[in-house]
């Protein structure tokens, strides 16, 4: 049997993902705010939610902190203990953390958890200078490297060692295209050909333009309460049954390996043991495809299959929608797009929607447990949480 509840998810909302002019972040996630109250009539924000925890990642793209307490107003929870965190690109999958700690610590019975970031108003160099506050300042930003940078290093490891081909990551990219074709809230809802990716151009070789993920303005959130209050509010709660989050040395220089993220193994393997199930258990999986080389990085690092055998994972079309495991089938950060600090709790949206049959033309027949698996910077934080449905 598979582990007990820790909390339930009981609504979810999501912006429409991509350029978001005239609009503050605040705005945004109001938006994603509304959606999960909407979804949820029995729910009374303003007496039901005891607290908010809303991931983002900088004040330099709108020169503006405080996030907790701005979204809260905007979202029309004023008084409410609100608390923004920060994990680089995980940003929101820590507020998921944090959510469930409130709740399984009975300080709060029912929370709104989120991100948010708004970043195409600024340049791709602006954009990048931040991003790459992320990494080491004094070892690697000082010196002018950036994340594609960094993880083409990964990329060109993983290729010497395994044998990994550009090939074999531009299929990440062709297939997380066609799914987010499906979804109407992505931010480039196009298909892409494997010669096109592999013809883009170069960023930090081997990653091209059609390896990147991109810059987005977007905002996401959950409402969490504990597994005995579920039913007041809904009859489709999803549960929160495993919950896993480590860190790692910041730079990438001090990394043992540069083959896999160890942030990553050790938080799956946390929540995998906390829930009681194995990677083959898993039928649908949001991970964090940043650039396409960290899908292929991420099916080993969470066992769906050997060291060495991710790009052979995506070659036999098992992650493809109509596989074994469909992976990113809201696009991924791909092509959904990466407003930073809502892509935790995006996919964790993505697996509700899955869990309780929502997900429309992109819907995995039968799916009752899902994973989403978020990274901060080049792996220094990494989160992990699991799901399970027990509708019929």
């Amino acid at each position: 049997m598979n582990g007990k509840p820790l909390v339930s998810i009981v609504s979810a909302g999501l912006s429409k993902f991509g350029k978001h002019e005239g609009l503050y972040a605040r705005e945004i996630f109001s938006y994603a705010a509304k959606e999960a109250f909407d979804r949820c009539p029995n729910l009374n924000p303003k007496e039901d939610i005891k607290a908010m925890f809303i991931g983002h990642m900088g004040e330099a793209y709108e020169h503006q902190g405080h996030t907790g307490s701005a979204a809260a107003d905007w979202a029309g929870l004023v008084g409410v203990p609100a608390t923004r965190t920060e994990a680089a690109c995980a940003s929101s999958g820590a507020a998921l953390r944090s959510g469930i700690y409130a709740v399984l610590s009975g300080l709060a019975d029912t929370v709104i958890v989120g991100g948010v970031e708004k970043m195409t108003h600024r340049t791709t160099a602006e954009v990048t200078e931040y991003l790459a506050m992320a990494s080491d300042y004094p070892f690697e930003q000082f010196h002018g490297i950036t994340f594609p940078g960094l993880f083409a290093l990964m990329a060109t490891a993983h290729m010497d060692a395994y044998g990994t081909t550009q090939e074999q990551m531009a299929r990440v990219s062709v297939k997380n295209h066609h799914h987010a074709s499906l979804n109407p809230k992505a931010h480039m809802q196009k298909e892409v050909s494997l010669e096109s990716v592999l013809t883009s151009k170069v960023v930090a070789w081997p990653l091209k333009m059609y390896d990147c993920s991109l810059i987005t303005d977007g905002a996401s959130c959950v409402i969490l309460t504990k597994p005995e209050l579920a039913s007041k509010f809904t009859d489709q709660p999803v549960h929160i049954i495993g919950s896993g989050q480590a860190s790692d040395t910041i730079g990438l220089y001090e990394r043992k390996t540069l083959t896999s993220l160890e942030a990553a193994k050790k938080s799956a393997k946390t929540a995998y043991e906390m829930a009681n199930v194995k990677p083959t258990d898993i039928q649908v999986a949001e991970v964090h495809d940043c650039f396409t080389f960290v899908e292929l990085m991420s099916y080993e690092d969470l066992g769906f299959c050997p060291v060495g055998e991710g790009g052979k994972l995506v070659e036999t079309g098992e992650t493809r929608l109509g596989g074994r495991l469909p992976v990113n089938t809201s696009g991924g950060l791909k092509a959904k797009g990466h407003p930073v600090g809502a892509t935790g709790t995006a996919q964790a949206y993505e697996i509700y929607l899955q869990l309780t049959g929502q997900a429309d033309r992109r819907q995995v027949k039968d799916a009752k447990i899902g994973l989403t698996h978020n990274v901060g910077g080049s792996g220094a934080t990494a989160t992990v949480h699991i799901y399970r449905s027990d509708q019929p």
